[in-house]
């Protein structure tokens, strides 16, 4: 049996209906009997778990092959990096209480650096509790994603302005799609490695223009570039409904990302292919 955390979202729900379809048993695990319905429909057995219980994620995972996990970076209650750290111990500990021989974590580029890199300071953190479980881990160090679109589209469709938060929008960068992740979440459940590893995960290459532009494409619509000011970004995220003290965690990674901290450092890179237009018209559904 292999066990899915965060089958609700792209990536553990990529992850499950691959490994479904090849007719694997799964486990998906997830908050609410609601979520689970479409799962059990599917052929899943589905587990109430809350992550942030360590004892009822040991039992959840238990007796399994292989487990996927990943670390949401959500909206704060008090202290996000807190918070976040408290979550990360306790999936860590369910893991070494469950004696999981393999995990598949989600994790994200810049992840080695253990401050000045906003909300992948938790990754960090979540990366090197599980290296102390016991169990062989397949990290994958993604770069953007494709579905990042999915933030700035209220201001996109109603207003035709997609925000740059940087000095230029002009820069190609790697941009993964979360369906070829999920696809490799299966992959390296169904075939772990010996001994543990990093992948960075590395798609094709566009620039915050090109995003736009396939975006207007898609929709038919014009849509224009804003180069967000340094000392505005705090302040539009919170327009835009990010809690204030997230927005500036946030604005901590941009700045990373600005001034080239967010570099690859895996064992090896596996280049996936989908394409930005593709997962454009499926984020639309168009």
């Amino acid at each position: 049996m292999y066990v899915i955390a965060g089958a609700t979202g792209h990536v553990g729900g990529q992850a499950a209906r691959t490994l479904l379809d090849r007719g694997e048993p799964v486990r998906v695990l997830v908050r609410s009997a609601e979520n689970g319905e479409a799962w059990s429909a599917c052929g899943a057995d589905v587990a109430l778990v809350d992550l942030s219980n360590r004892s009822a994620f040991a039992e959840a995972v238990r007796g399994a092959r292989g487990v996927f996990v990943l670390l949401p970076a959500t909206p704060p209650v008090s202290d996000f990096h807190a918070e976040q750290r408290q979550l990360a111990d306790a999936i860590a500990d369910g893991i070494g209480d469950s004696a999981v021989p393999h995990v598949t974590v989600l994790s994200s580029i810049g992840a080695d650096l253990s401050e000045g890199t906003g909300p992948l300071v938790a990754l960090h953190h979540f990366e090197n509790r599980l290296r102390k479980t016991g169990a062989v881990l397949s990290v994958l160090r993604s770069y953007h994603f494709h579905e990042k679109v999915e933030t700035v589209l209220g201001s996109v469709r109603e207003a035709g302005i997609y925000p740059n938060f940087g000095a230029s929008a002009d820069v190609a960068k790697p941009m993964v799609a979360t369906r070829d992740i999920g696809d490799l979440v299966a992959e390296t459940l169904l075939s772990p490695p010996v001994r543990s590893e990093i992948i960075d995960v590395e798609g094709p290459w566009y620039t915050e223009r090109q995003v736009a532009e396939t975006l207007a494409r898609v929709l038919d619509k014009p849509v224009d570039v804003v180069n967000v000011p340094r000392d505005e970004w705090v302040g539009a995220m919170a327009a835009g409904g990010v809690p204030p003290g997230f927005a500036e965690i946030l604005a901590e990674l941009h700045d990373a990302e600005e001034h080239g901290l967010l570099q690859p450092k895996g064992d090896r890179t596996r280049y996936v292919k989908t394409e930005l237009a593709d997962t454009m018209r499926r984020v639309l559904e168009i």
